[in-house]
Formats: C-alpha cells, sequence, structure tokens
C-alpha cells in the first residue's frame, strides 16, 4: 500500500475544447504513469459511438438522485439547465488508495464543488482553453447537437473562461499532441511531488 494518496487531476474547461479527447490521447500515449479517467454519471442520452461504463455511466434522473441522497457523488451539477453530471466517490477514492492518479474531466462548476471538499494540496486543478472562441463553436456544431443546444453551451462557455483564473494551470488544446505532451508533464510532476 503505498504511503501517499496517488494525485487527483480536476481537468476542466468548457464544451466543446476537448477535454475527453485530450484525457483520453493522454491514456493511450502515456503508459509509465499509473493514472486512469474516472467515469462519469450523467442523466443525458449517449451520443453516437459512447459506450455505458466507459463513456460515462448513463443513469436515469432517479438513479442519480438516489446516488445523492446516499452522499456517494463527489460531485454533481446540473449543466446547461437540463441534464445531471456527477462523479461517483467510487471511481476516485478507492484507486488514490492504491496509488492509481484519476483524472476527473468535470466542468467548472463540479471543480468548484472539489475545491470546496478536499484541501487545497490534494488535488491537481487544470483548465483546457481553445486557442479562439470560435473553434468552441466549430466544435459543437461538428458534434451534431440542435441549434438550441449550442447556443445554451457557448453562453456557459463565456462564464467559464472567465474562471480559468481559478485553476492551477491553464492549458491551451489547439495542437492535440502539443496539449498531450504538456499535460503529461503536469501530472508526472505531481506523481513527483507526492513522492511517487
Amino acid at each position: 500500500m503505498p504511503r501517499h494518496k496517488a494525485p487527483l487531476v480536476v481537468l476542466s474547461g468548457p464544451s466543446g475544447v476537448g477535454k475527453t479527447t485530450l484525457v483520453d490521447a493522454l491514456l493511450v500515449a502515456e503508459t509509465t504513469l499509473p493514472l486512469r479517467r474516472a467515469v462519469t454519471a450523467t442523466t443525458r442520452p449517449p451520443r453516437p459511438g459512447e459506450v455505458q461504463e466507459v463513456s460515462y455511466h448513463f443513469w436515469t434522473r432517479e438513479q442519480f438522485q438516489a446516488a445523492l441522497d446516499r452522499n456517494e457523488m463527489l460531485e454533481s451539477a446540473e449543466v446547461h439547465g437540463k441534464d445531471f453530471y456527477g462523479t461517483p466517490r467510487s471511481e476516485v477514492d478507492p484507486y488514490r488508495e492504491r496509488g492509481t492518479g484519476v483524472i476527473l474531466v468535470i466542468d467548472v462548476q463540479g471543480a468548484g464543488q472539489v475545491r470546496a471538499r478536499y484541501p487545497e494540496n490534494d488535488f491537481l486543478s487544470v483548465f483546457v482553453a481553445p486557442p479562439a472562441f470560435d473553434d468552441l463553436e466549430q466544435r459543437l456544431r461538428v458534434r451534431g447537437e440542435a441549434e438550441e443546444s449550442i447556443q445554451r453551451r457557448l453562453r456557459t462557455a463565456h462564464q467559464e473562461l472567465d474562471r480559468q483564473c481559478e485553476f492551477d494551470h491553464v492549458l491551451e488544446n489547439g495542437d492535440l499532441s502539443t496539449a498531450v505532451a504538456a499535460l503529461e508533464a503536469i501530472i508526472r510532476d505531481e506523481f513527483k511531488r507526492r513522492g511517487f
């Protein structure tokens, strides 16, 4: 059993900035760090290609509320006034205790909840920013979402970009390979800081 808990990395940024793509690319490219992405629970329906228990835990509102009532969620939020997202505690704490670092891919609101629940030196926060705001809209349109959803996400993105100063690091996701290398270096330094 490790002496210290492995890192908890909170990765946030606006919808469409490529947070999940960035983390998935890191986990494929980086094999020397004991690291996993926490699987988030959501009440939204799956998008094409998403897999239950891998992409997300796709829950009903009743399942989500029951987990909240049992205090099983590390963080949770109603996002864009429509769907609930959250991280089950079972996706984080047991892994960290065993020496595996955990990355949370969550929104800025959820990051604030993690900040309130953990001591400042017990997690690392990274805000993923787009090279330009227009890139977000373009990425959201590629997803094939309804116009109303795109406009709602863009309004939220403006508010989230204003909060990037709350994070330990701001990482621009313009070129994926460059962003992956920068994120890997940030996380590797955190493992070293924790004596791994």
